[in-house]
Parts: structure tokens; C-alpha cells; sequence
């Protein structure tokens, strides 16, 4: 994520020949600056060469059009303008002017004429209120004030801190190899500079939609013209014996994290119950802080569940390889001090332990808002719940999604962002239905998974390559169709995946 770049290929202010662009992409420099020179039909586009999430290399991304994807977490740029199109990425890209003379192309010139987002047209609230601190929350906001909303955003977030980075607390920051300034996802500055006004620490307690209005626990009355309902998730808690003490903990806030190193700081020995996703990032990181850790989950085979029993066993094989022990087939029974019973009989010790046994969408306040539930809030394509002017984004919605055919609800982190993307030009009245493929991925050790699609059930998964090799696609298929696509060190394909599922429609 570190802004620093190297000064690779040519100096594009001294001109290369156009002929270098017969593969469509050349990587060069102005001053320190790697520039990515693209070449599109008849035209040249000049970007900066990295993304502006993880700084992701984007002569390995994918060109569509007019945009370029990123390779690492599917992020789209505008190669006109520089806009970050689609999550993750937030912050646009700088633009170069090209110019072509004597069979050669010169970049030196950064364009200062970066284009603004076309505002929302027609009618506009004046009022937008956003009840919750996450990702889709955060990227509604943002999007209103990109799209020019001149009216007023009230953001109401149970949360201690501002909306952050959430798949680093499980990955890089809880490693210890992030600082804690790469969490935020803006500066507390970017808030009053918006005039978005964050409100933290702040619980509502019920959503009057006739008087239009979101009443918090303080007493506060805050009316709004468009509501957006994006309350997130909460871990699931491990209701066991000792499951109350101060070394059993939960990971979803900065907080959890905080209190996570601290007490990995002196600890020797962890145990995470439960073999997720979260579960095992955790894992990963405690063993980076060289903590002795042992899992414990009732399946036969790490998530299996989600990426099938072959994938399964590597992540395994991944995570016994850097000294994690696994109890599989067993539950924990009760932590009694330093000692975590097992059902098996068998006991681990443990100075950290960490429950990572998943997630449930918050509905509470939608229940009581009376709104239609159907496991998570339904939402309509455009994202709007069964009341008019309230609308639903992240782990809470389920909506019709085009590509399988079914109402899904997804807890992705990128899928929240994107969500609160187009139930913000949805407030503005533009009636985008919301149509993006959901993406995720998950960091183990060295070893990225990305994953594309939305695959419940299959009946065939098909492998191309080699899982142990690192170097593999699996396609999860039902009734001959690829409903989601998962790889490791195939970014390539897993960006052509995308496309071709953002092409299908059941």
C-alpha cells in the first residue's frame, strides 16, 4: 500500500516508438513516476501504473473497453478521466497527455483538467442519512459527494472509530507487517472537508418512516428525505463456558484488533475455534507474530464448504506447513483459565483464544422499522427495501441477483462497497440496478485467493492447473454452468471470469 515507486522502463519524456505498443501495454516513467501507457483502438491512454487500493500492477490487469481492471482485488479505472469505477479502489488514478510525433509518443505533461464525476440529475433530496460505519455505509457517502450532492449526510455509527480497512484487521495489521495509519479509510480531516457528518459512538434505536425520521438511543430525532440501512454484521459469539473471560476474543471492529495485539503481545499460545475464513487469517497472523496456534473446527476439512474438498485440503497443508495445528471433527466444549476443553477429550493451552465462528447480518432495526425480511433485508435491484425512500447495503441485503437467478445475501467486503456505490446514485434518482458480480479474497501466508461469483451448491468442480502448485482455476459448475470461479496466482483469469459472468444472466 506504500506509495513509493520506482522508475521502471523508459523515460517517457524522451519518446518511445509507437511500434513499442504493439502488445497494447508499456510500462515507463515521468521523473519518478511509473506511467502505464495503453493502447486502446487507434487511441493512447497514460495512467499511473498502480492502483490506488493496494497499488496492484495494472500492466497485469485487464483492459475492457475503455477501463482497466486491477489483477489483485478487481478494481476498475476510467482511462479518460482517472475514476475509480468500481470497488475497491476509492481514489482515482492521475492521467498524462500523449502526444505523437515522428512515429513516437511523448509523455510529460500530467493533465490538471481531471474530470468530476457527472452530478446525479433531477430532483435531489436534501437530506441523506446513512446508519452505519462499514464499508457500504462509507462508500455511499463518499459517492454522494463525488456525484456533487449538495444536500446534508448524516452518517450514524455505533462504532468507536471511523470507517476503516476492515480485511486488513484480520490480515496485514493484525500481522504486524501494516501500520495502523494504512486502516483508515479516510483521514478524520476528509469528513469535515466533505461535510459529512460523521457521528460516532452513536446507536439508533428505531426508524419512524412515516415522520421520516431515525431516533437514536441519546434521544436525538434525525430526519431524512432517503435512508440508507447498511448496519453490517456482528460475530457470532462462542456461548461455552469461559467464553466471557478477558483472553476470549471476537474480530469485526479496529478495537477487536487493537485488543487482539495487545494481547498477542504476550502471548505464547492461541487457539481460534472455528476454521473460516476470518479463523484462519487470524491463524496466519499470530503465527507471523510467532504464537503457537491450534484450530479447532467440527468440519472435516477447512472451508470446504465454500471452495470444495481439494481446496480444503491445501489450505490446510498451507497452514500445517507454517506450524498451524489442527483439530478437526472436535468442537470446543469449555476454556477453563489457560486450558480450552475439546469435545474430543483432548485439551489445548491457550493465552489467546479467538472465536472466528462467523457472522449474523444486524436486523434488528429493520425488524422493528418494519421492513421485509428474508434472512437479511430485501431489497429490490436497485437496492430499495419493501419502504419507499429506504434503502439496504452490505451484509444485511439480500437482493435479486442477475447472474444466478436467486436473492442472495453476500458478506464480502468488496460487494459492500459497491452496494453503497449504487444505492447512492439510487438516492439521487438514477435507478442503476445493481448487476456487479461479487468478489472476494482471502490472504494466506504468501498465498492469494480471489473468488468470483457466488456459488452455494455445485454438482462439478472443475480443476484447471495445480492446487499444490499454486497455480490453479477451479470452477464451480451446476448443470454445466460456472456460477463462481476461485484461483490462485491466475489474476488474469480471474478478471476474464468476471467479465463473462457480468455478460450472463440466468
Amino acid at each position: 500500500m506504500a506509495d513509493k515507486q520506482s522508475s521502471n522502463g523508459p523515460d517517457l519524456t524522451h519518446g518511445v516508438p509507437v511500434a513499442a505498443l504493439d502488445g497494447g501495454k508499456l510500462l515507463g516513467h515521468v521523473g519518478e513516476r511509473e506511467v502505464l501507457l495503453l493502447k486502446v483502438a487507434d487511441e493512447i491512454f497514460a495512467i499511473d501504473a498502480h492502483c490506488s487500493h493496494y497499488h496492484g500492477p495494472l500492466i497485469e490487469g485487464l483492459v475492457q473497453g475503455e477501463t482497466v481492471r486491477c489483477p489483485w482485488h478487481h478494481a476498475c479505472f476510467d482511462l479518460r478521466s482517472g475514476e475509480a469505477m468500481r470497488a475497491p479502489a476509492l481514489s482515482p488514478l492521475s492521467f498524462w497527455q500523449v502526444e505523437r510525433r515522428d512515429g513516437h509518443i511523448f509523455v510529460q505533461n500530467k493533465r490538471e483538467d481531471q474530470k468530476q464525476a457527472q452530478p446525479a440529475g433531477g430532483q435531489q433530496p436534501a437530506r441523506i442519512v446513512i446508519i452505519g460505519g462499514g464499508a457500504a455505509g462509507f462508500a455511499a457517502a463518499e459517492m454522494l459527494r463525488r456525484r456533487q450532492f449538495q444536500g446534508s449526510i448524516v452518517m450514524l455509527s455505533a462504532d468507536t472509530a471511523a470507517p476503516v480497512d476492515r480485511p486488513n484487521l484480520s490480515k496485514d495489521y493484525l500481522a504486524g507487517s501494516a501500520p495502523e495509519a494504512w486502516v483508515p479509510l479516510r483521514s478524520d480531516k476528509y469528513y469535515g472537508k466533505m461535510n459529512i457528518d460523521l457521528r460516532l459512538r452513536t446507536e439508533v434505536t428505531s426508524i419512524d418512516s412515516i415522520s421520516r425520521e431515525a431516533i437514536t438511543a441519546g434521544g436525538d430525532k434525525i430526519g431524512y428525505d432517503r435512508l440508507l440501512l447498511a448496519t453490517g454484521a456482528e460475530p457470532v459469539r462462542l456461548t461455552i463456558p469461559g467464553a466471557d473471560q478477558p483472553h476470549v476474543h471476537t474480530l469485526r471492529s479496529l478495537d477487536d484488533s487493537r485488543a487482539m495485539i495487545a494481547a498477542a503481545a504476550g502471548a505464547r499460545r492461541a487457539v481460534v475455534v472455528g476454521a473460516s475464513f476470518i479463523g484462519l487469517e487470524v491463524a496466519a497472523a499470530l503465527r507471523a507474530r510467532d504464537i503457537e496456534v491450534h484450530v479447532v473446527a467440527p468440519d472435516k476439512r477447512p472451508m470446504e464448504r465454500v471452495l470444495g474438498a481439494e481446496m480444503g485440503d491445501f489450505i490446510r497443508a498451507l497452514h500445517e506447513e507454517h506450524g498451524v495445528f489442527f483439530h478437526l471433527e472436535d468442537t470446543a466444549v469449555a476454556i477453563e483459565g489457560s486450558k480450552v476443553r475439546l469435545k474430543s477429550g483432548s485439551e489445548c493451552e491457550a493465552d489467546l483464544v479467538v472465536a472466528g465462528i462467523g457472522v449474523r447480518p444486524r436486523l434488528a432495526l429493520a425488524e422493528q422499522a418494519g421492513l421485509d425480511l428474508d434472512n437479511g433485508v430485501a431489497v429490490d435491484a436497485y437496492l430499495e427495501t419493501s419502504t419507499p425512500g429506504i434503502y439496504a447495503a452490505g451484509d444485511i441485503a439480500r437482493w435479486p441477483d442477475p447472474h444466478s437467478g436467486r436473492n442472495i445475501r453476500v458478506e464480502h467486503w468488496v460487494v459492500a462497497l459497491r452496494q453503497g456505490q449504487v444505492a447512492a446514485l439510487n438516492m439521487l434518482g438514477q435507478q442503476k440496478k445493481f448487476e456487479a458480480v461479487p468478489f472476494f479474497w482471502s490472504q494466506h501466508y504468501d498465498v492469494p485467493i480471489n473468488y468470483v461469483g457466488h456459488a452455494e451448491k455445485w454438482d462439478e468442480i472443475v480443476i484447471d492447473g495445480d492446487i499444490n502448485a499454486k497455480d490453479c482455476t477451479l470452477h464451480y459448475k451446476s448443470g454445466g454452468r460456472v456460477l463462481a470461479t476461485a484461483s490462485i496466482y491466475r489474476d488474469l483469469e480471474s478478471l476474464e471470469a468476471e467479465v463473462r459472468m457480468e455478460r450472463e444472466t440466468a
